[in-house]
């Protein structure tokens, strides 16, 4: 396992939407064991998004305290329902946060790491997390949401973001 660098904006891949994945095999393998050992060496880090650490895969992992780990192949998500303004950060853009609009609750579907499809229903942080990961997979950071430009600011260091 290695801990990968954070790629952060503008690096191009961060704009890019990841390919699917059609075979987890070793190499898919290798990136979820990186990904997992790269989120948890972030301070105040919920989740990674593949093309966060220069991969253009539909390839998720999330880690939130008392949660429990989640790896997600080619996620999506299929059910959304309300909606709250809520502070956001992402380890792609550090040093800011800004107020967006993220889902009450939300329902994603995807593959675990060994390939079983997997359904996952998420209220709170975890879909918040959720919702941040996948937009990454779809070539959008949290600072392209429209609200979050007009409540941008800079942070101090010990604040982080998913």
């Amino acid at each position: 396992m290695a801990v990968r660098q954070i790629r952060t904006a503008p690096d191009p891949v961060l704009k890019r939407k990841a390919k699917k994945v059609h075979t987890i095999d070793g190499s898919v393998k290798k990136l979820i064991r990186d990904m997992l050992e790269t989120m948890y060496a972030e301070p105040g880090r919920a989740g990674l998004a593949a093309p966060q650490v220069g991969v253009s895969l539909r390839v998720i992992v999330i880690g939130i305290p008392e949660e429990e780990e989640i790896v997600l192949v080619n996620p999506e998500i299929v059910r959304r329902k309300g909606e709250r303004i809520i502070d956001e950060g992402c380890l792609s853009v550090p040093g800011y946060f800004g107020q967006i609009g993220r889902s009450e609750s939300v329902t994603v579907k995807g593959r675990d790491q060994t390939g079983k499809e997997v359904r996952i229903k998420a209220a709170g942080l975890l879909a918040q997390a959720l919702e941040h990961e996948i937009d990454h997979l779809n070539g959008k950071l949290y600072i392209d949401h429209p609200e979050v430009r007009e409540t941008l600011r800079k942070v101090q260091p010990e604040e982080t973001g998913l």
